[in-house]
């Protein structure tokens, strides 16, 4: 079935792009979002500012996405789960806890644009792709920790401070 795009559909086509698609994924999904509707002339001329207007965002927000997948290309973040003693987590690390994670740092990222196989579930590093366009993306380092590690990191160098009561109680000491 020919239909004419009223919107952008990732991975199908543009504003004003007339598409074949099956005739069940018309009548059940685009028609109804209004994503689509018959190619007739009447529509295609109603449509060609909307497509002008949409070339020059889809543009500008193509900039924006080049921009942040070369600042994103050295960024890693890590990410503290719980994990019992062979490193297996107690659930799991997905896409809304990494773009957290990257919103921590300044990056506004959408799950959506996470592109995981599967949760992570262990302690691990993994490089996690973002996909921002179907030409655009980038690649992030995730670090899986586990909880409470950075904080017992930054006091093992230190030595224990005396509390000054086992001090007291030793008389070897005076």
């Amino acid at each position: 079935m020919r239909l004419l795009l009223l919107q952008d559909v990732r991975r199908l086509g543009h504003v004003g792009d007339i598409v074949d698609v099956k005739t069940g994924y018309a009548r059940n999904y685009l028609v109804p979002q209004r994503l689509g509707a018959e190619p007739t002339d009447e529509n295609i001329q109603a449509i060609a500012e909307e497509k002008k207007r949409a070339t020059a965002v889809r543009a500008q927000r193509e900039k924006e996405f080049e921009r942040l997948a070369v600042l994103l290309a050295d960024v890693s973040v890590t990410i503290e789960a719980t994990a019992n003693t062979e490193g297996t987590l107690y659930g799991s690390v997905g896409a809304t806890e990494i773009a957290a994670a990257l919103d921590e740092q300044g990056f506004t990222i959408k799950p959506a644009q996470i592109m995981l196989d599967s949760p992570i579930r262990t302690l691990d590093n993994r490089l996690v792709r973002l996909e921002f366009t179907d030409e655009i993306s980038a690649q992030v380092k995730v670090w899986v920790v586990r909880e409470g590690a950075e904080e017992h990191d930054d006091d093992a160098g230190e030595p224990d401070e005396p509390t000054g009561e086992s001090d007291a109680a030793d008389p070897d000491l005076e």
